[in-house]
């Protein structure tokens, strides 16, 4: 099997330059699927930005998949969610564009992508995005 080390195996994770780089990582560090039929990543501590008023938004992202050949390495995935704290997207595009991601990284059979935005001005916000293949 072939190592890609993309990231550090051990110490302080470097920060990502840009979404752009985040995906790169996501794809570089995929590794061949063992004989299983579902993954589900949760990440509990979700940053990005409003576009519209620059102020944070914070939620949660579940990322539910059907490997093909390759699954996501978990500390590439922290790596591209990490990508987005300073990254400007509208809740409505993130869930599309994680799932958009993932496919271009590991060519899952199925990817469900739903993304938890906190609640800002009393209103939450709950949005999903499915690829199939």
């Amino acid at each position: 099997m072939k190592e890609n080390y993309y990231l550090p195996r051990s110490g302080p994770m470097p920060r990502p330059a840009s979404v752009e780089e985040g995906r790169e990582v996501l794809k570089g560090e995929a590794f061949p699927a063992p004989n299983v039929q579902q993954i589900t990543f949760r990440a509990m501590e979700f940053t990005a930005v409003c576009p519209k008023t620059g102020q944070p938004d914070f939620g949660r992202v579940e990322i539910s998949y059907v490997p093909n050949e390759l699954c996501i390495e978990s500390k590439s995935l922290k790596f591209y969610l990490w990508s987005y704290r300073d990254h400007g997207a509208y809740c409505e595009s993130l869930a599309a564009n994680i799932a958009d991601d993932i496919v271009y990284a590991i060519n899952p059979k199925k990817v469900v992508v739903t993304v938890y935005q906190t609640a800002r001005g009393g209103i939450e916000l709950e949005t999903q995005a499915v690829r199939e293949n």
